[in-house]
Formats: C-alpha cells, structure tokens, sequence
C-alpha cells in the first residue's frame, strides 16, 4: 500500500472515532508502510486534526469512567499501553468529574454487595476491595465509599 493510500485510508479511520497516534502508528505498520513513511502519514494527520493524543486521553478517561465505571489507576494503566504521554494523561484525568467518579464507586459496590453470598462481614468487605480494585480505584477511595454505604 502507497503512503497517500494509507493516509486516506488512516484519516477514514480517525473520521469514524477517536484514534491516538499509537493506535494509527500501529495499524499502518501492519498494512505494510515503511517505519518513516508512517511517521509522515502520521504527522500529516496530526497537522490536519484527525489525531490529537490530548483530544483522545480526554475523551478516552471520561468515557471509561461513565460507561465502564473503571477507577483512576486502570485508566492510567490503559492509556500508557497506548503510548500517550504522562503530562497528557494526568491532563486527561483532570477531566473526570468527581462527584460522578465517587458515584459510580458507590453504585458498583452496593451492586456487588448484594451478589456476594459470604455472611462473615470481613469475608464480604474483602471481596468488595478486592472487586474495586480490580476496577481500578485506589484503597482509600474504596474505604471511604465502603465507610458511605455501611453510614446509609
């Protein structure tokens, strides 16, 4: 495939959703474009606006946090597998909304505490952490919505 090709085909793409530079870098090598070429494609589409990494991280965090109910750190996680920058991703964490952010920490854990079967409290608290943390959120802010829930 031709560089002004791929450009054509890669600005498609980041017309339909968001895209990051890696995630492009990524697809054009595997449509066989040179290592130097994909860096122009890229450049080019950076210049013309179909990719901005600060757009993207924004738009990624918010999304991950209303929809998936993910926690600050698997967020971070996620976006540094894409490559993005530190400075962009703290940017990007900037724009989660807090009230929603502990709302959805609260929702998850009230949910998942009448699945849980285990009559021992500690058992029960345990698995609580241990599911909240797998969504990402960090211990502090499982104690406090855990201390929230048992208050109400």
């Amino acid at each position: 495939m031709d560089p002004e090709k791929a450009y054509s085909k890669a600005a498609a793409l980041c017309a339909r959703n968001e895209q990051c530079s890696s995630m492009i870098r990524e697809k054009l090598l595997r449509w066989g474009i040179e290592s130097a070429d994909a860096e122009k494609v890229i450049s080019r589409l950076i210049e013309e606006k179909f990719i901005d990494d600060h757009r993207y991280a924004g738009f990624y965090a918010r999304d991950k946090a209303r929809f998936n109910k993910w926690g600050r750190t698997k967020i971070v996680w996620q976006l540094r597998k894409k490559s993005i920058p530190d400075e962009i991703i703290n940017d990007a964490m900037g724009t989660i909304p807090d009230n929603d952010y502990k709302e959805n920490l609260a929702s998850l854990l009230m949910q998942k505490n009448r699945q849980i079967k285990e009559d021992d409290p500690y058992k029960r608290k345990a698995s609580l952490i241990r599911f909240a943390a797998s969504r990402g959120f960090s211990y502090e802010e499982i104690e406090k919505a855990l201390r929230q829930i048992s208050a109400e």
